[in-house]
This record gives C-alpha cells, structure tokens and sequence, in this order.
C-alpha cells in the first residue's frame, strides 16, 4: 500500500475513518502476511500523526515513537500499539494535553495500548533499568513530531546497548531461559504460544537484539522466514478468532490453518514447528557464540599482558580423523576435505556425542555443502559412526539437531523426512515423532550392557516409528522402510530381519501385558511366536522399555515393568520349551480358598486389601508403589463386576488389573464363589476402611446402592472444565486371542465409573466376564474383557460383534 492509498483510507483522522479503513484492509483477502502488516502499520501512522497534528500543531521538542512490534512495522490484526510520547521537558502540561487527545481515541476503538510519557533522559534512564524497555527502544521508530528528537535518542539507545552488551546479553539469555522453562518448547507443544515459547517471537526479537549489539550474530539462513511464518500464523489466529491471543489452542487449529489454505491443523503445526526450530537453534548457536567472545574477552587481556601483546592462536585437540575441538566446540581439521570424505559429517558428529560438546555452525556447513551421498550398503565405518553417534547418551540429541538443521539427516536417512516435526496428537507424547525417536535411542543407550546386540536395539530404537509419515498401522508401514533401511546401513539379512520384526512388534510387550490374559496359554504363545528367539525378546524388552521412557511419564511405571517383565519371564519359558501352565488346573492360593469359605459361610461378600510395592526397573530411595491388591470373594450371582466396580468408583479407587473367575471349592462344601483379585490405587488421598468398602459392596448387591445416582451426584458437584473434545470410543473383538474366551476390547475416553458403565453394560447383554485388564495411557483408557457365554464357552463370530456394537453405543450415548 502507498503512502496515498493509506491516506485515502485514512481521510478522516477520527476514529470512525481509521477504523473503517482498518476493516477493509483486515477483511482485503488479496492481502495478507508482510505486505498487510506493513499497511496496517502504515494506516495506523497516517491515523496517529493526523491526531498528534490536531493536538499539537506545530510543536517542536515532542514526538511520538512507536516502539516493539510496531516499531517493526509488524501490527497484527490485534497487536498492540506500544507507543512512547517523547518530549524535551519544556512544556508539561502541553504535553499532557497531547497525551490525552492520543491515547483516548486509540481505547475508545477497543485497541490495546502500551504507552509511555518521557523525556530522553528519562527514556534513557528506564531502559537502564528495565532491559525488556530497552529492547523495545531498539526497535524505535518515528510516527510523528520532531524527528531530530526521535533521532537523537534511537542513536543513543544503541550506543548504550552496544556499549552495556557484555553485562546486559548474559541477562537477556537469562530472561530466554526463564521463559524456555516456563512456557516450554514451541516444536512440541500441541498448544504452543507462538509468543513465549522457546523457538518462538520473543527468541526472534532478542536474536535482533543480540545482532544489534555487534558482539555476536544469528545464522540468517532461514530465519527471517521462518519468524515470518509465525507472523502470518499469528495473523490467521487473530483473525479467525477475533481475540489478541498468541496461543493456538487445539480448537483453534483448523480454522486457522484454512485461513492460511494449509490442508489440515496437523499441516498448520507441523509448519509452526519447522518455524521455531529454526528460530531454536539460530537461539543456541547464537547464544554459544555470545558466551565464547565474552570468555575470549575476559580472558585475552591477561594473556596479552603475560605474553607480551599478540592474539594467540587457538588450541585445537585432535577427536577423530578430520576432526578437532577449537574453543570448546568441534570443527574440522584444516585438512578435512567433506567432498571427498562422505563418511565426515557422521564422524564429526559421532566425535562431538562422545565428547558432549556442540558441532560447530561452521563446521556442519562446510560439511553440508561437500556431502556426498553414502554408497549402498554403508561402508563399516559409517555404520560404527552412526551407532557410536546413537549410543552416546543425551549429547546425541543437540548434535542430531545440528545435522538436521542442515540437511544433512535427510541426505542420510532419506525417510526422515515423512516424520520430521510430525505433530503426535496424544498428550501422553512429549515430543514429535522425529524427537522421539532420537529420545529413545538416548533411552535405550543405557540399556546396551543387558542386550548381547545393542547395534540392533539402538538401530530398531531409531526406526520403530518410522511408519508413522504413512497411511495405515505404522508398525506394519515402518516393517518395511526398517528393512529398506537397515539394508542400506549394511546389515546382513538375518540382523535385517531381526531389526524389522521388532520395528513390527514394537508395541506388543506393553500392549499385551496391560491388557491381556497372561494366565492364557494362547496368549504368552502368540508372542512367543511373533518374538521368535530368546535374543529377539531381550532386544524387544529393551526396546519397548526404551520407547516408553522416551513417551513421557504416563508411558512407563514400576507396575507396567512388573508386567512387562513377566510376561517376557513366560514367553521366555515357552521359547525355552517350557508349555505354558493350564489357569485352569491352577490350584487357589490358602488365600483365596479362606476368603472363598468365609463367602459361601456368611453367603456374602469378603474383601482383602492389601498394599504392594516392588523396586523399580532402576536403583531408587523410593520405590513406586504399584497400588493395593484387592481380593473380593463374593457368592456366584448376577452384577458381581459393575457392582465392585462402582463401588471402587463411588471411592475413587483406579483399576489397574482386573480379574474375575470362579473357584473351584473344596470337596464337600455346596455353592459356588467368584473371586476378583485386582489391582487398584486411590485417586489422591488415603485408601478407603476395608470395612466401608464391604458395607457398600453388600448394599450394591442386593439393589439398595444407587451406584449411578452417586456418580451422576458427584460428576455434577464437580463438572469437568471445558477442553478438547475426545475421539468417540472405540470398541472392537480382538481375533483369535484366546481358546478360552471372547477378547473385547474398549478404547475410550478415561472417567471416574467407565468400567461401571462397561460392566454394566457386559451384564445386560447376558455374557460373563472371565477376565478384565484395565490400561491407562494419560486420558485414554484401553480395557480387554475375557467373556463367555452363560455356558462358559467364547461368543460365535455374530454374537461377539453385536455384542462390542451394543457396548460402543452405550459408551457413545
């Protein structure tokens, strides 16, 4: 937009004509990112400078500066006007007057505002004091008034910034920090402030800054457009909810990503994490490069007074051939030749993980430009290099990063790139899919001492979920591209189809052992063929340990390593030759039988609470508790599962495991006993009296417990906040997963009195429940139901899928 066309719009210097134009040039499709910030920014000077004319016509000594973001020219639709009324001191009270005709018409168009009144000295003096003020003043720029003023303090305000520098970027990184930790990382979070979060504008702005000040500067390559996508991301949120918000909420995400014609909300964040991870990393190199010239300088002139004068040359220690460490970072050897040598950039980078000190910009640069694609198979060296780069523990993550920065991942990994900043929309994941993957080769580094081939377990750990950049099951996506790959890396077909098979069962260990019958002989046989070896397991079990470490905390606790571990100590067994044991000629424990008795004498229910704890997978001075053993013995009946279950609700008492079957009782004694022997935890608080639990118990059998009135009481006591819709539940027969019983499984939205509702739901539809393992995984809960008909034998085909279709639609009502 011209300055003509801007004051066309602009005509009239009252608010109804700025804001009219203001509308037109919002709502101007045509227009948008760069050039519409810049004409908003534009209009708005038109609007300011007619009404600083009206209130001081001819004034000398007063200016109006606009500072921030506007002082950059960039206004996003609900951006504030952060302005400074600069003045010499000679006329106070005019210039009150001045402030007053500026500042009301800007509220009474409802726009934000951030103003100040200040002499120079005074601008001066506050932005000695207040570093965020001072960076707002290095981006000054005039609007209106006397230039000279304007002038004169933009050129002392940098002087002072370049001449503070050494005291005042050190505090500046530390104010970055303090917002990292606070706000977290932009290329992660599902809901990001593009604003505040690390790698995102606030880190843009104090790259400006710490360029400003001539002592450092960020990589430009990339940066200004990747803060420019954040820009016009922030523009779309603005405009597409009509709010002054730099927080793109989960609801949110669509309609801003059609207003930027993005396919989809995954498209819109996965942009938005490509954007700050540039901005992250230009951040780090610069930051590095800031604290490396103020050591320098702190420490030359002592070097300089005992030697006499002269700058002396910098140390270089060799790490690796063609590699160096210079100044506390690696570089290349002057003899390095990166277009000759293709196995460099993973030498180098192997060299810095070994050493915990970052690549050098420069270096990875000169490496970018000269590489050269690896032939196929990788020589040996390149595979050693890359595994020794995987297994060197959490320095692997920031080298990987620098490789990636510049291309040179996707040079050697060519499938990289499907996953690369690929949003997982699962809070239990921390990362992105690219992220973790290296997060678990991190995690699973510690584990290479307990495998007896941990260059296939770190290899298996960075491809598991390669699959996740294609359509359909990504374990069976990421079976092919891991044999593709490791090929290509230069394994031999047997370790090939070792790394593949645990690419394909990645999952099973965890999967299987929170939510499958492990006293079922079909079960421990289905994953001791699907393993296939002894070495295959204790690869698998590391992996899967490793891959949910690098999930996030909800992934992994002491209670699923007890599970995991043993159901990998029975598929061991089986491999070893072993047959699994029959559950059903398992004798009861003395336990069992004297709850079991004490049930069919009283003909009542009989509970045991009992608290369990076993150390972790890692030394610690506190072991995880893995919940209270519950055994409840309870007279052969109708409603035996909802009614334990809400009762365990109306408690809020979490089911980890459940199990329900009859017992055998001695001979001689009539009558017939269900025994549950669970697993729970209390939600917070103490664990409930044994003896209330028993109470309620009696009075939810016999139908004098409104357990649904109770929870419907409670959820309405205390509604849930308002947040992101969940996916409808999903309900499915799990085929062929035991000889025994009809498998159903439930994914579903985890809530207080979901397996209530199931059991419920289980009893209305005239089948029995053998078995029930519960799983959380943060909000999703995941429940396997062993069911039966009334004759004890599994559901035909039909029956099984009428009844999982009853069962979704209750859960969907």
């Amino acid at each position: 937009m011209t300055s003509t066309d801007t004051h066309d719009q602009a005509e009239d210097s009252g608010p109804d004509g700025y804001a009219a134009a203001r509308l037109r040039l919002l709502t101007e499709k045509a227009r948008s990112g760069p050039p519409r910030r810049s004409a908003l920014a534009g209009l708005t000077d038109e609007w300011l400078a007619g009404l600083f004319a009206a209130g001081a016509p001819g004034a000398r000594g007063i200016s109006l500066v606009a500072v921030g973001g506007y002082g950059r020219a960039e206004l996003s639709p609900r951006s504030d006007l952060d302005l400074l009324l600069l003045h010499d001191g000679s006329a106070p009270q005019a210039v009150s007057a001045l402030a007053d005709r500026l500042w009301y018409p800007v509220w009474d168009l409802g726009l934000a505002l951030d103003h100040s009144v200040r002499t120079p000295a005074e601008a001066r003096r506050t932005a000695g004091e207040d570093l965020k003020v001072q960076l707002g003043l290095l981006d000054a720029r005039h609007v209106a008034g006397d230039l000279g003023l304007t002038t004169a303090l933009r050129t002392t305000v940098l002087a002072d910034w370049r001449n503070q520098a050494p005291k005042r970027l050190p505090a500046l990184r530390e104010l970055c920090e303090e917002r990292a930790e606070r706000q977290g990382e932009l290329q992660y979070l599902l809901e990001p402030d593009l604003k505040e979060a690390h790698g995102g504008l606030r880190d843009a702005t104090a790259l400006r800054a710490v360029a400003a000040s001539w002592l450092a500067d960020a990589p430009r390559e990339g940066l200004a457009e990747a803060r420019g996508r954040l820009l016009d991301v922030r523009d779309a949120l603005h405009l597409s909810t009509g709010r002054a918000t730099d927080r793109l909420a989960l609801q949110e995400q669509d309609q801003v990503a059609a207003e930027l014609g993005l396919l989809d909300a995954d498209a819109l964040l996965r942009q938005v994490y490509e954007a700050a991870r540039v901005i992250a990393y230009a951040g780090d190199v610069t930051w590095r490069e800031v604290g490396r010239v103020l050591r320098s300088r702190s420490v030359r002139p002592r070097l300089r007074a005992m030697l006499g004068g002269g700058k002396p040359a910098p140390e270089r220690s060799p790490l690796a051939e063609g590699v160096v460490e210079q100044d506390g970072e690696v570089v290349l050897a002057r003899a390095a030749r990166p277009d000759r040598d293709s196995v460099l950039p993973l030498r180098a980078a192997a060299a810095a993980a070994q050493a915990g000190l970052p690549l050098s910009l420069h270096a990875v640069r000169r490496m970018a430009a000269g590489a050269r694609a690896l032939p196929s198979p990788w020589p040996a060296e390149a595979r050693q290099q890359l595994l020794t780069l995987l297994g060197s523990g959490r320095p692997t993550v920031d080298v990987w990063e620098a490789l990636e920065a510049e291309g040179l991942i996707s040079l050697l990994l060519p499938d990289w790139d499907r996953v690369r900043c690929r949003p997982q929309r699962n809070a239990v994941h921390l990362w992105t899919v690219d992220r973790h993957l290296i997060e678990t080769a991190v995690r699973a580094s510690a584990f290479t001492r307990r495998v007896s081939r941990p260059d296939l377990l770190l290899i298996a750990a960075l491809l598991h979920d390669i699959g996740k950049g294609w359509p359909g099951d990504h374990s069976v996506a990421g079976e092919v591209i891991a044999r593709d790959v490791a090929a290509r890396i230069g394994f031999d077909a047997d370790d090939v189809t070792v790394i593949a098979t645990l690419v394909r069962h990645h999952l099973l260990l965890v999967e299987t052992a929170t939510r499958r019958d492990l006293d079922d002989p079909a079960t421990v046989r289905a994953v001791a063929e699907a393993v296939g070896s002894q070495s295959t397991l204790e690869l698998l079990h590391a992996l899967t340990e490793a891959d949910a470490l690098a999930t996030g905390p909800a992934a992994w606790s002491s209670w699923r390593a007890s599970l995991v571990a043993d159901l990998v100590k029975r598929v061991s067994a089986v491999l070893a030759g072993q047959a699994p044991p029959d559950p059903e000629a398992a004798a009861p424990t003395a336990q069992h039988e004297r709850l079991a008795l004490e049930a069919v004498a009283t003909g009542a229910p009989v509970l045991s609470l009992r608290a369990q704890t076993e150390p972790p997978a890692e030394p610690s001075d506190d072991p995880e508790p893995l919940g209270v053993e519950l055994i409840v013995a309870v007279p052969d009946q109708p409603g035996v599962l909802p009614a334990v279950a809400g009762v365990l609700a109306m408690h809020r008492l979490t089911v980890r495991t459940a199990e329900l079957r009859a017992l055998d009782l001695p001979d001689g004694v009539d009558g017939s006993v269900l025994l549950l022997d669970w697993r729970v935890a209390a939600e917070y608080g103490s664990l409930p009296q044994a003896t209330r639990l028993r109470a309620d118990l009696v009075r939810a059998l016999d139908g004098s417990l409104d357990i649904s009135g109770r929870l419907a009481e409670r959820d309405a006591a205390y509604p849930r906040r308002r947040g992101v819709v969940a996916p409808p539940p999903r309900v499915t027969v799990a085929p062929a997963a035991s000889r025994h019983a009809t498998v159903i499984e439930v994914r579903a939205q985890d809530a207080p009195g979901l397996l209530f509702r199931i059991g419920r739901a289980l009893e209305d539809a005239g089948v029995r429940v053998r078995s029930a393992h519960a799983s959380t995984l943060g909000a999703n809960a995941v429940d396997a139901f062993y069911v039966t008909g009334p004759e004890g034998l599994p559901l035909p085909g039909e029956e099984a899928v009428a009844v999982a279709r009853k069962l979704e639609e209750m859960l969907r009502a």
